[in-house]
């Protein structure tokens, strides 16, 4: 059993014109990994051999942070909690009180992509590929920030290193955020690399990190804590098992299969 760290979520807290302003490290993180982006994603791109340039390439940036953000609020509202946004339309512009969602953020920035692609005339799975290990990187820093926050803890568990998170009843649970971390960070991002490395077929790597994702994210919900939504009260799990994120997963192995089965029947 191991105990929370002391780690306020908070990395400094300051007035400015009157206003009380706090910087926290989910932010923190979040603006990280778009930064990271910028810099990492033209050498990944060049292993390809794509060379864009300036305005293109901050421009595919550019596509990549909207399709995140407007997909991630619009994905979490239209998939975890429509009822709610449905009679408060205006809590849909509260992003300060949370409430984004991978799944919603993967397809807005697929979405953007595609159009950036279908603009300026490029192939979306060549640029795609070369993102992969990138997106691991933002998914692992973006766990880690749920870690420090103490949010997304999963169930009850005997295993030595269950974590006793504050405001989780005083007993140790999986500490998903790190599973998640490890997992949908650091072996996807391997595995990515590997794949983009080794110069297969175009798409492959976008198809296995989003098929290696849902996976991941469809076993670890099992010992993951549901997010409390009125969706579970009024209608109860999908199938009677599945949550709300690991339906979406299934999507994503499914969509992952289909989309490698079209790439190698394809000719070489």
């Amino acid at each position: 059993m191991i105990h929370f760290p002391d780690i306020s979520p908070e990395i400094a807290s300051f007035s400015l014109f009157g206003l009380d302003l706090h910087i926290r490290w989910y932010g923190f993180l979040y603006v990280l990994s778009f930064v990271l982006a910028y810099f990492l994603y033209r050498p990944l791109l060049r292993k390809k051999g794509i060379e864009l340039e300036r305005d293109k390439y901050e421009s595919a940036i550019f596509y990549v942070m909207l399709g995140v953000i407007l997909g991630g609020r619009l994905g979490y509202v239209l998939f975890y909690n429509f009822l709610y946004y449905l009679a408060h339309p205006l809590a849909i512009f509260a992003v300060w009180e949370g409430g984004m969602s991978f799944h919603g953020g993967a397809l807005g920035v697929i979405v953007a992509g595609i159009l950036f692609c279908r603009k300026n005339k490029l192939s979306f799975f060549a640029l795609a590929d070369p993102a992969m290990p990138i997106v691991a990187i933002g998914l692992a820093l973006g766990r880690l920030g749920n870690f420090i926050n103490a949010e997304l803890w999963g169930k009850i568990t005997t295993l030595p290193w269950g974590v006793v998170f504050p405001g989780a009843g005083g007993l140790p649970r999986h500490p998903t955020q790190i599973y998640e971390m490890l997992l949908e960070g650091l072996l996807l991002g391997i595995v990515s690399y590997l794949i983009l490395r080794k110069n297969l077929k175009a798409g492959l790597g976008f198809w296995t990190f989003i098929g290696g994702y849902g996976l991941v994210r469809f076993l670890i919900e099992f010992v993951r804590v549901p997010d409390e939504l009125s969706f579970y009260q009024d209608f109860g799990f999908i199938l009677g098992f599945m949550s709300i994120g690991q339906f979406l997963s299934l999507l994503m192995i499914i969509a992952s299969g289909i989309g490698i089965w079209f790439l190698y029947r394809e000719k070489a």
